[in-house]
């Protein structure tokens, strides 16, 4: 029985763990050309890409397209979507839609607006104030 483990524990130093360094190394080496073949592939597109942008009217199209440059003398003018209706209609709509006045600001005021106690005193100015209050259910 001691010489079967003997033999047995050499054969383990002496095929296992090599074999098992080199299966790991040769993963290693298997992972590494897939990348140099990546790399490789997007380094072809890329010189394609170049070449096809050499030119010198590609090379303008581009410019124009993806970053809005002009030759000199040109100016650019861009249009924006609309939503078809033009500017009348959509300010004309619901004022619901309308961003929320400020409260402190000024202008919201109309400039003949004068304090309800100033006007008259009594019981009249009390309902005078009630009626102007109550305007906007008109």
């Amino acid at each position: 029985m001691l010489p079967v483990a003997f033999l047995t524990a050499v054969t383990m130093l002496v095929l296992w763990f090599p074999v098992r360094t080199l299966w790991h190394q040769q993963t290693e080496l298997n992972a590494a050309a897939q990348q140099i073949a990546a790399i490789q592939q997007q380094g072809t597109s890329l010189k394609a890409q170049a070449r096809s942008v050499s030119s010198r009217t590609a090379a303008t199209l581009l410019a124009r397209e993806q970053y809005q440059l002009v030759s000199p003398g040109q100016s650019l003018i861009q249009v924006l979507p609309g939503d078809g209706s033009g500017y009348v209609a959509a300010t004309t709509g619901d004022p619901g839609f309308q961003p929320l006045a400020s409260p402190l600001s000024s202008t919201s005021l109309p400039s003949n607006a004068t304090p309800a106690a100033s006007k008259s005193g009594g019981a009249n100015s009390f309902v005078a104030r009630l009626v102007r209050t109550l305007e906007f259910w008109r």
